[in-house]
């Protein structure tokens, strides 16, 4: 009861600390600091720039505010968490089995038999919940994540003075912090001081660059989260100083927002689940039915009341495939753990099958879809654009470019281990100076570039001015001129040229002029980030040796030129794509599967990579597109209508998706290409609610509309991506570089990265549905030859073929291991060629696989059931004419009771010739023994073999039915028998039955029997049957195909 009553306490408080009510899913979070100015954001929250709060008013607010961290969300307590898992639907229903189990051998204790079944029902319901429960055992600790993010202390000033080392809980709106290099931000901070202040926002917005940070106000209608003067609470300083005034705490941060989000996406049903919670009810269904069916055929025929309730029970009981529910969840667990060993890690054993029915990835971009670091992706020069692999090493103008690229920086290897790629060494410097020093080392080391040409002054780089410069000593000859190199925005650079460097001579500037604006359009459109270089040479007369070059203040101030330069060439960069991506992508697309991205990044950068990865389609068209076409034709690129027809994949960002109506959204995910950009954890949060809501999907030109009911898989490793994470079918989380966050609220987690290892993920998940299908047509066949005993138990009293406990056998013993094995069984076509599945239609058990299994085999294995029952009766002198109607007498031979049966033989006759068998006034003739022993003629011991051969003879027909099951459509001979597991389970259930039957002390208890060897073979030619049947089937549905009749009415 404490327990409860913390954990509601704990709720109410995590309500109420965020608002409870949810926002708006495509609004942005409310924020105004950052349009105002600094001195009104500290007028509005009432503190001072220089001095900072009181003491005493800082402690007011945190009494009123509360500690500066996350509330933790409302965690279930494992006993709860243990009690879902023992009473989920499927375990409801065994339950209830052992329960009926009990109340029958309540009602009759005389039999035992229901006693055990109802024990080890029990047992196997109890023990399945504790493995289903230690496979999804990890509690759910999103917030953990979080709190790993935040910082324990920071750099605040109270009462004018410093306070390091600050605990970071104990901040409060209004502080004045100050934040350095390396240091974790304690707050949602608004900058009013700030050196060349850069923060890493990946893990917020997307952007793999770090972003720089400045004091001046931004426009009104920039977004939140776009604003370039506000430090959001978890992200980290990469670079330089700043000081700014908290503007939000713990809850109401950004990542407390983000946080509510991740924590309010509710639990989803499984489609394993809910085939399952299908299929149970289908099974409840016609046990239910049938056992009523019965009760009233035995009151009407006067039966026992009793009886008649006991064997209504047993009918139920049946009907029970007691073993699946371990059946399903082993197979999972098995093909969690294949899928492990292609690096993809399954938190939720029912997420396996899920993955398999995703019919849409919405897939964030940095970090996923892209390498998360910057690359070379373009160089330009002597009027071309060159790959990186295209350059001519001993062109004079690039030798220069390269010389630039390498000394005009300040980035250093950290490292450089000889056992990695250039790729994998670490550096310290920014993005774009990494990817240069990468790409030159690869030509020359750039130590011994820069030893040739060691610098004198450097400019850095300053967000103010947008541009660098380096002067540096020529070839290590003080008496060569020095080489001033500049290295910016382009346009900055190209503005102060005036000559161009063309193979290797210098030319005039204004004739290369619409190369160039050409040439950076297509750099640019294709969402590259592009710089500029350029060079002069000081002659030695005006800086000698010595010379001391002023390289602070404003440019006007520096005492050498930086104008009338040589533009040298422009180089550019990107986040290139993971190399195994775009094939996946095609991979998808081709399996029926809809990729698109959402992502925090700008929209020219995600829509260039979305073309790299195929997301948007070769031959597809954006408005983008349309209007560069316009432009490098001459036209007016805003004379594009938005409705062209020619227009076929869209770009949408976070500031035009503020105005969209759910209607609105859905319309925009009619296309086939989607990219979505600049959007914000809510939006991406909306667009998978579109995606899961959506019914219906609008055809284009001559494309018929289509219905949907999509099952969404997101993929993403920031703290920006975890709501949608939550509340998708299906998350998917990087393992690597995806934070705490996006792991704990993810439902799989690929370890390696890699997106492409999602394609093997859906291709076993799609694998283990098929797989199910054929282990519980197998396991359901088995309950004909079970349920029929029974029925004609009680329509025409015949000694009962089949007891419970032999039922549990099979159930939960021989057909335990072949139903597993099926999920080792290999696809049998490219089943990534086909669409995901309709969920509408293509359920796990389907009216046709009732059939298949009920009807078809099920019915078969039934008579080669009843046909060794009969013989082995009548080969112990037991005819079958006489057996309607001696139910009673067989049942008190076994009772040993007063009114048993007495054998009557004609004088001078054997132990094992005709005789005549009295039971309650009625004479039955009894044929001469085929096998004389001391079992002719006795009830108890025949009927005990009989029931034995009938157990037997299910195990010997289910060989051919687990061989029937191996494929839907194929034929055993092309499928063969590769499956080592499967075959193993054929000698495991051969050799358990055998176990079973021949191992003494064992009769008692399971009322087994040492049958003869001649009573296996009975049931021979029924599996031959079975066999042959099912390969004529699929031979006809293949020669028919998918139209045929056959395929149409027996294909599950």
């Amino acid at each position: 009861i404490t327990q409860v009553s913390k954990t509601n306490a704990e709720m109410e408080k995590a309500k109420s600390m965020r608002g409870g009510d949810k926002e708006e899913a495509n609004q942005e979070i409310p924020m105004d600091e950052h349009y105002l100015t600094f001195e009104e954001v500290a007028a509005k929250h009432e503190t001072d720039l220089k001095t900072g709060l009181t003491h005493a008013e800082a402690a007011r607010r945190l009494e009123r505010d509360g500690p500066n961290e996350l509330s933790p969300p409302p965690t279930k307590p494992w006993y709860v968490r243990f009690f879902e898992h023992m009473t989920g639907f499927f375990s409801l229903l065994l339950w209830g089995a052992a329960f009926l189990c009990f109340i029958a051998y309540g009602i009759s204790s005389d039999n035992v038999d229901n006693l055990y079944l109802g024990v080890v029902l029990a047992v196997v319901v109890f023990l399945t919940g504790c493995f289903s429960y230690y496979q999804d055992a990890q509690a759910d600790a999103v917030m953990q994540g979080f709190k790993k993010l935040t910082p324990t202390s920071t750099l605040v000033t109270r009462e004018g003075k410093k306070i390091s080392e600050f605990p970071a809980t104990e901040i409060v709106i209004g502080d004045i912090v100050t934040i350095r290099t390396g240091k974790k931000i304690p707050a949602d901070v608004r900058l009013f001081e700030a050196s060349s202040f850069k923060v890493d926002n990946s893990s917020m917005t997307g952007e793999p660059e770090p972003q720089e940070r400045y004091p001046a106000p931004d426009p009104k209608d920039r977004r939140p989260l776009e604003a370039t003067n506000v430090a959001f609470y978890g992200t980290t300083c990469n670079e330089g100083e700043g000081s700014g005034i908290v503007i939000a705490c713990g809850d109401n941060t950004v990542i407390g927002r983000i946080a509510k989000l991740a924590a309010n996406a509710e639990d989803k049903e499984t489609p394993i689940a809910l085939e399952i919670e299908h299929f149970i009810k289908i099974i409840s269904a016609v046990a239910i039915i049938l056992g009523i069916i019965f009760l009233i055929v035995g009151i009407v025929k006067g039966f026992d009341a009793i009886d008649n309730v006991v064997f209504c029970i047993g009918i139920i009981v049946a009907n029970v495939p007691e073993g699946l529910l371990a059946t399903v969840t082993v197979s999972l667990t098995l093909t969690a753990k294949r899928m492990e060993s292609k690096k993809v890690l399954v938190k939720n054993l029912e997420a396996v099958e899920t993955l398999g029915s995703t019919s849409v990835i919405a897939s964030d971009k940095t970090g996923t879809l892209t390498q998360n670091r910057m690359t070379v992706a373009h160089l330009y020069y002597n009027n071309k654009i060159y790959n990186p692999n295209e350059t001519d090493r001993k062109d004079p103008t690039f030798q220069i470019l390269h010389k630039i690229g390498v000394c005009c920086a300040t980035a250093f290897f950290k490292e450089m281990p000889e056992d990695k790629p250039i790729s994998q060494w670490p550096v310290d410097g920014d993005a774009g100076e990494t990817a240069f020093i990468k790409y030159f080392q690869g030509i020359e080391p750039i130590k011994t570039l820069r030893d040739a040409n060691p610098q004198l002054a450097l400019v850095p780089f300053k967000s103010s001015n947008k541009f660098m410069v380096s002067i540096n000593t020529m070839d290590n000859d003080k008496g060569k001129e020095r080489m001033l190199m500049f290295k910016g925005a382009p346009e900055r650079v190209w503005k102060r040229c005036n000559k161009i460097l063309i193979d290797g001579k210098v030319e005039e500037k204004k004739d290369h002029q619409k190369a160039f604006d050409d040439n950076i359009f297509r750099l640019m459109n294709g969402g590259e980030r592009v710089l500029g270089l350029a060079y002069t040479m000081l002659p030695l007369d005006k800086f000698p040796t010595g010379f001391d070059y002023e390289t602070s203040g404003k440019p006007e101030d520096f005492n050498f030129p930086i104008e009338d330069l040589t533009f040298c060439g422009l180089m550019s960069l990107i986040d290139p794509p993971r190399e195994a991506v775009p094939g996946a992508v095609l991979l998808c697309q081709r399996a029926g599967i809809q990729v698109i991205m959402v992502t925090g990044d700008h929209a020219v950068t995600a829509e260039a990579i979305a073309k790299q990865v195929n997301i948007v389609r070769k031959g597809s068209k954006t408005i983008r597109d349309l209007r560069a076409e316009a432009t490098l034709s001459g036209k007016d690129p805003d004379s594009v209508d938005p409705e062209d027809p020619r227009i076929n994949a869209v770009v949408v960002t976070g500031s035009e998706l503020m105005s969209y109506t759910p209607e609105k959204l859905d319309r925009i995910l009619d296309y086939d290409d989607i990219v979505f950009a600049r959007t914000s954890p809510q939006q991406k949060l909306f667009i998978v609610k579109g995606l899961q809501t959506k019914t219906l999907k609008r055809g284009k030109g001559s494309t018929p509309d289509k219905k949907v009911k999509h099952c969404v898989a997101v993929t993403g490793d920031g703290v920006n991506d975890s709501p949608a994470l939550s509340e998708a079918d299906i998350g998917i989380a990087m393992g690597e570089a995806g934070s705490d966050v996006a792991k704990e609220a993810a439902d799989m987690i690929l370890l390696n990265d890699n997106f492409a290892s999602i394609v093997d993920g859906i291709e076993e998940g799609r694998l283990i549905f098929d797989n199910l299908k054929k282990s519980i047509a197998y396991t359901l066949s088995s309950n004909i030859p079970e349920i029929t005993p029974f029925i004609f138990f009680i329509l025409i009293a015949i000694p009962l073929p089949l007891t419970t406990v032999l039922i549990l056998c099979i159930d939960l013993g021989t057909d335990m291991l072949p139903a597993i094995s099926l999920a080792y069984e290999n696809k049998e076509a490219n089943i990534m060629e086909k669409p995901p599945r309709d969920m509408n239609t293509d359920r796990l058990v389907t009216g046709k696989l009732i059939s298949f299994s009920y009807l078809q085999i099920g019915v078969i294995q039934a008579l080669a059931g009843f046909y060794s029952y009969m013989v082995v009766l009548n080969d112990y002198g037991f005819k079958p004419g006489i057996l309607p109607g001696l139910a009673d007498a067989f049942q008190a031979a076994q009772d040993n009771s007063g009114n048993k049966p007495t054998i009557t033989r004609p004088p001078n006759s054997g132990r094992c010739d005709a005789a005549v068998m009295t039971f309650e006034g009625h004479n039955y003739s009894l044929r001469a023994c085929n096998i004389c022993n001391s079992i002719c003629q006795d009830p108890t011991e025949a009927l005990a073999h009989a029931q034995a051969a009938f157990f037997v003879t299910i195990i010997v027909v289910q060989w051919a039915d687990i061989l029937a099951c191996k494929t839907r459509t194929l034929s055993i001979y092309h499928q063969g028998m590769r499956n080592s597991v499967l075959n193993f389970g054929l000698v495991f259930e051969t050799v358990l039955g055998i176990f079973l039957c021949y191992t003494p002390g064992l009769n008692t208890g399971l009322g087994t029997r040492a049958i003869r060897f001649e009573h296996w073979l009975p049931a021979l030619p029924f599996a031959m049957l079975i066999l042959t049947y099912d390969e004529i089937r699929k031979y006809i549905m293949r020669a028919q195909g998918e139209k045929g009749w056959v395929y149409q009415n027996t294909y599950y």
